[in-house]
């Protein structure tokens, strides 16, 4: 209220509530501008309904790939670090080995003489000791891989069946491949290859040429299974389960080398023996393995016995053995055949038997008539 040019102050109470009013305006303006200047950082938040559908797909991706990653590292094998493509084992701490890896363990400790143990913790592993994990093995089946031929992502437990059946871009024959058509391609440009194939326009001498050079293989085959056919029609036949059982040299280097019990067979005592990559002096260091054996006839023989023998697998192995017919004559001079390979397809069917506590096979002798 103005009086004569004099200005009246403010009562206390009314000075107070400006101030503490102007307080409340300061913060409330100070609030304000830091809201602002986040949003010009960060932007506003967005609602999830109108968030743009790219945006959408891309953040569970991200996420989901983070999480496959970790599954990865989880559930890698500790030996070789790649994901298990078939079964999965692991120690009694749960350290886990894919089937190949935990086989090539045992055979390496095998051919060292030595106790296995898990690359990880050092605990015994055996066939007796580990077990498989299930749970692993369909969770390694569910995480997604690349089929080989698209390059697009599958889950692992339906990729063999996509590649073999449904993949556009996987590697196909020509249907004249039995006229000798080399041609392989991707199966969607089969149809085309096929409609401007030449091969069924040859003349039959050309056809004649080609199908005489593709019947050199399966002629060998055949003389193999035409073979064993006519051994069976021997008047003297035995066959008998033979137990390779490990042992080792006396050498100041010991080497592993099997060796069955005696048996009889056609009214003869024998003996088998095998040895690992014919007895080179560290096996394990290579990463070729190979099983080579020989028969040895143990009884004394008034005459010579010529015989031919095959060895198979046994009734209760997985191994897979190809059939190879030997000849040898036994005297008592020459009671002993040369080594001759175990033939097995690779490596790994050779770590499966040096693996095992006995290896176990089936032997066929079949006299030769004179």
């Amino acid at each position: 209220v103005e009086d004569g040019g004099v200005v009246a102050a403010p009562s206390s109470s009314s000075a107070g509530l400006g101030v503490v009013g102007a307080a409340v305006e300061a913060v409330a303006a100070v609030a304000a501008m830091q809201d602002e200047v986040g949003s010009r950082r960060e932007g506003p938040e967005p609602d999830p309904d109108d968030e743009p559908p790219k945006k959408k797909a891309r953040v569970p991706g991200g996420e989901s790939g983070k999480l496959e990653e970790r599954l990865y590292s989880v559930l890698c094998c500790t030996v070789c670090l790649d994901l298990p493509k078939a079964s999965v084992y692991q120690c009694t701490n749960g350290h886990l080995m894919c089937a190949g890896c935990f086989i090539h363990l045992l055979a390496d400790s095998r051919l060292k003489e030595e106790q296995a143990t898990c690359p990880n913790c050092r605990c015994e592993i055996s066939k007796n000791l580990c077990c498989r994990n299930l749970a692993v093995e369909k969770a390694v089946s569910e995480l997604p891989t690349e089929c080989t031929f698209c390059l697009k992502q599958f889950p692992r437990s339906s990729l063999e069946r996509h590649q073999k059946e449904e993949c556009q871009d996987r590697v196909t024959q020509c249907k004249y491949k039995r006229i000798g058509c080399p041609w392989q391609g991707p199966f969607h440009e089969l149809p085309a290859h096929e409609s401007e194939c030449s091969h069924p326009t040859k003349t039959g001498t050309e056809l004649m040429g080609i199908l005489g050079e593709m019947d050199q293989s399966h002629r060998r085959d055949m003389q193999l299974y035409n073979g064993i056919f006519s051994l069976l029609c021997y008047e003297k036949i035995g066959f008998t389960e033979v137990q390779f059982r490990p042992y080792r040299t006396d050498d100041f280097i010991t080497r592993l080398y099997y060796e069955t019990p005696r048996f009889t067979v056609l009214n003869q005592t024998w003996v088998l023996k095998a040895r690992v990559n014919d007895s080179e002096r560290n096996p394990n260091l290579s990463c070729k393995r190979t099983l080579s054996f020989q028969l040895i006839l143990k009884s004394k023989v008034n005459s010579a016995l010529e015989c031919s023998f095959l060895l198979l697998k046994g009734p209760y192995d997985d191994v897979r053995i190809k059939p190879v017919i030997h000849h040898h004559c036994f005297s008592n001079d020459t009671n002993e055949t040369e080594y001759v390979l175990l033939p097995i397809s690779d490596s790994v069917e050779c770590n499966k038997l040096l693996a095992a506590k006995n290896i176990n096979l089936r032997l066929f002798i079949f006299q030769v008539q004179k």
